[in-house]
């Protein structure tokens, strides 16, 4: 396998399943169920709806886009649901979710990288794909802690015993 490769796959790994997930799960061991399903207003998602979408967004993306499975999201549910499934099950899933990505990126090839996919109306190579992805989770778990935040006005500890102040030469 290319080191390339490699360093996709760990990169990928390590930024949506080891940062952002724990990130995720801080948050959601934070609120209750009315918190973590709560919208500010109309024109806002909960992190429950937050959670759901970057689920759907990343199971389109990777295992449909890159893994040539079926297509089965239905975004528009993503927003709509309310109150629809307790943290336990939003875990759940995200712990199923995480098995079935991993077995796609375990399985890429430098062909991968470089092909094709149409995934949402898009047509991307694979390197955008796995960008994409990390990119959109990013997006929304910066949406997610911020949410957090506010409602509970806490440091969320991210990076906690770290000093961010180190300087390279």
């Amino acid at each position: 396998m290319s080191q390339v490769v490699t360093l996709f796959q760990e990169e990928f790994k390590r930024r949506v399943f080891v940062e952002s997930y724990s990130r995720i799960e801080n948050c959601l061991d934070r609120l209750t169920q009315d918190q973590i399903w709560h919208k500010a207003n109309k024109n806002t998602n909960s992190i429950g709806n937050l959670v759901l979408h970057l689920m759907g967004n990343v199971r389109q993306y990777i295992c449909s886009g890159l893994g040539g499975q079926d297509d089965i999201r239905q975004r528009d549910l993503e927003f709509l649901a309310s109150s629809v499934c307790n943290t336990s099950i939003l875990r759940t899933s995200m712990q199923n979710l995480k098995v079935d990505v991993t077995s796609v990126i375990d399985s890429l090839t430098e062909k991968n990288l470089t092909e094709l996919y149409k995934v949402q109306g898009f047509e991307e190579n694979g390197t955008s794909i796995l960008i994409h992805v990390i990119e959109h989770f990013s997006y929304h778990v910066g949406q997610i802690a911020q949410y957090t935040k506010l409602l509970l006005d806490e440091d969320l500890g991210f990076y906690a015993g770290l000093d961010l102040n180190i300087k390279s030469k």
